[in-house]
């Protein structure tokens, strides 16, 4: 079932592939989150022969298999358009230079449409950035939100704030211990020791199964490298660590935010602000039930926190935005979105209180940025998750 943003991204594919186009479009996404379903739904909807094929095979792939689903196409294109989708793309060695070369080399009186489909953020955009210049337009395909759930499972705010988004979860919310050997088992571990040790030579596996651990007991938190390497059990350093937590951010899975600072580079070194993107991976690998986590107000608060900085790590993946956090001595803002010469800070309140220093402070610092508060006295919760990230940041 294609829901909200899951629609609207079926409908703007469909649009654009009913018309031949210049460019090659590429489906970003998460595992698990109807990036291959929109793909099937789209295939059949067009009115025109479609070729899907997946390369998420246990075999290694080459460019001989690209090819092959190449040629498959030409075989149907004599006829009109055709529709050609690679699924987990990523996998196949050398893929961007396959598609480049099959590509440009194209005959252009036939009508190949090529929808290219990937769970790694970073092989992908190597091999984009790297071959595939001015070939392709990206769409992304984020982990579903609360409206998402709301719709499809009828789930309320707080389900969807502890359950987080993974569609094929919902089926066993039902029973948490189920649910939880369901996400740690199809998810994380698949995620963990298929795409991320795909993206790079991971010299560390331990050290960075146990940073993914470490960072879902610690969500919305603050935490230095050096306490991080404190309490973890693999000696490393801290650029092994920022390393590894940018690998599990190009696998959707967990952001180390950077310290913002205007006018000057980026601290890389500061201390990260881990946020994970889908608190489904916070609660599956922690010991609270649902009824637990609700009535631990301090807890609670952390996974609203890490709600909220998902919600705008989904949502605002682009370029064009950067998601960080402040903090001036004791003064902090839990996050801050520029785009350009727009800034925007936002402070997170699960309970009643609407203490604002940190925004103030903020706003002191720099007086051209916006504020929201989220929660509390602000705006609802429920207001909030149910529209996308960019709708707040205009």
């Amino acid at each position: 079932m294609i829901m909200t943003y899951q629609r609207a991204l079926f409908f703007d594919l469909q649009r654009i592939m009913k018309s031949p186009s210049p460019v090659m479009h590429v489906l970003v996404g998460p595992r698990q989150v109807g990036k291959t379903t929109i793909a099937r739904q789209l295939a059949d909807s067009l009115g025109f022969p479609a070729v899907v094929a997946t390369a998420d095979s246990p075999m290694p792939l080459d460019g001989a298999w690209i090819e092959t689903q190449w040629r498959r196409a030409l075989m149907q294109a004599s006829d009109g358009p055709v529709l050609l989708v690679l699924d987990e793309v990523q996998k196949v060695s050398g893929w961007s230079e396959s598609v480049k070369l099959l590509w440009d080399g194209r005959d252009l009186a036939l009508d190949i449409r090529v929808l290219l489909l990937g769970s790694s953020a970073l092989l992908m955009q190597d091999g984009l950035t790297e071959s595939l210049a001015g070939r392709f337009l990206l769409h992304r395909c984020p982990h579903w939100g609360f409206a998402e759930c709301r719709d499809a499972f009828g789930w309320t705010l707080e389900q969807w704030i502890f359950f987080g988004g993974y569609p094929g979860a919902a089926a066993f919310a039902h029973d948490e211990s189920l649910w939880k050997r369901y996400i740690v088992d199809s998810l994380i571990e698949t995620v963990l020791a298929r795409d991320v040790y795909q993206m790079a030579r991971v010299g560390k596996p331990a050290l960075l199964r146990h940073l993914f651990a470490l960072a879902a007991t610690l969500p919305a938190q603050i935490v230095s490298y050096t306490k991080m390497l404190g309490q973890l059990q693999d000696a490393g350093n801290t650029t092994t660590l920022a390393h590894y937590l940018r690998l599990l951010e190009g696998a959707f899975l967990l952001s180390g935010l950077e310290l913002f600072s205007r006018g000057t580079q980026r601290k890389r070194g500061s201390s990260p602000k881990l946020v994970l993107w889908n608190n489904a991976l916070v609660n599956a690998l922690g010991l609270r039930s649902f009824e637990q986590a609700a009535s631990d107000a301090l807890w609670w608060g952390r996974l609203v926190e890490n709600a909220v900085g998902a919600h705008l790590c989904n949502g605002l993946g682009s370029m064009e935005y950067g998601v960080t956090y402040w903090r001036d001595g004791k003064y902090e803002v839990d996050y801050v979105v520029d785009r350009g010469k727009d800034i925007w800070a936002i402070e997170v309140k699960s309970g009643t209180s609407g203490d604002a220093k940190g925004l103030e402070r903020f706003r002191a610092t720099y007086p051209e940025a916006k504020t929201l508060m989220v929660g509390g006295p602000g705006i609802p919760l429920e207001d909030f998750f149910s529209l996308p990230a960019e709708r707040w940041v205009v």
